[in-house]
């Protein structure tokens, strides 16, 4: 919980954003996250664990949560841009699709690194210009996808 609120937190959400989030898991972040701004998509790329976070979303009538099966290191371009992003999952590198797809001004969190141990990185994307802040040493799982770990 300490670093969903932490990484929810560096997000500055004021209520009126349209969130991306990359790794739906059980469904916590993108509940809390549907709480604190005006729609969510959210995108994992296990069928079970949508499964169960769909129905989770149902059952307590979060409806302002869209989410879909996919590789979430393309984000999902249909509904850019986003006024933040969050992900998840450790990867190797920034995917810029989703730097790409973040609005101007917006702000990505997201952990990075090898797949041991990770720096998780805010990105600022503020009148064209790119800043990279480092936050904390993290331990994600692996971000799987054309733009994150193979599997």
């Amino acid at each position: 919980p300490y670093i969903v609120a932490f990484m929810t937190q560096v997000l500055q959400l004021q209520g009126h954003e349209k969130v991306l989030e990359i790794g739906t898991g059980s469904g916590y972040q993108a509940a809390i996250l549907s709480r604190l701004c005006e729609r969510v998509y959210t995108i994992e790329r296990m069928n079970t664990l949508l499964a169960g976070a769909r129905k989770i979303f149902g059952a307590l009538r979060y409806y302002n949560i869209v989410a879909k099966l996919d590789d979430g290191t393309l984000g999902w371009p249909d509904f850019a841009p986003y006024d933040a992003i969050i992900v998840t999952a450790g990867g190797p590198e920034i995917p810029t699709p989703l730097v790409e797809q973040l609005a101007d001004p917006g702000r990505l969190v997201i952990p990075v690194g090898d797949q041991d141990v990770q720096e998780l990185h805010l990105v600022t994307k503020d009148q064209g210009q790119i800043t990279i802040d480092h936050l904390a040493s993290v331990r994600f799982v692996d971000l799987i996808g054309e733009h994150g770990w193979s599997k």
